[in-house]
């Protein structure tokens, strides 16, 4: 790959990021106004794990590039079945998140589909 493509890639990574901070920002500022009524302890750590899991898919971004026929294989395989897991155990039945999470879990099947039929043709 070359150094566009990979710098092009990080970009997208910091971007993604940047854009997910600001929206736990947002949540974390509705909390602390007490408009979720939620426990802010309790809000925090699970808005801790989201972010990890969250940034499963982001770091693929730029994983599905750079890593070796193997690694990125698997990594695909692993990262698309945990991201299942998130969306669907983080889910709303609002009709947003319906629509949302349908057409990511379809995404998600595609990636799981490639990935599972992916050949080790040198051409990575």
């Amino acid at each position: 790959m070359d150094i566009k493509t990979k710098l092009s890639t990080l970009w997208i990574v910091v971007m993604l990021n940047l854009i997910f901070a600001d929206i736990l920002s947002i949540m974390v500022e509705l909390v602390n106004k007490k408009t979720l009524g939620a426990i802010l302890g309790e809000i925090t750590s699970t808005m801790a794990i989201a972010a990890v899991l969250t940034n499963i898919p982001i770091l693929m971004i730029y994983f599905s590039r750079v890593l070796p026929y193997k690694t990125n294989r698997y990594m695909n395989i692993g990262a698309a079945i945990l991201t299942i897991v998130y969306v669907v155990g983080g889910g709303s039945l609002m009709p947003h998140y319906l629509v949302c999470a349908g057409i990511e879990i379809i995404m998600l099947l595609f990636i799981l589909r490639n990935a599972f039929k992916w050949k080790d043709t040198k051409q990575y």
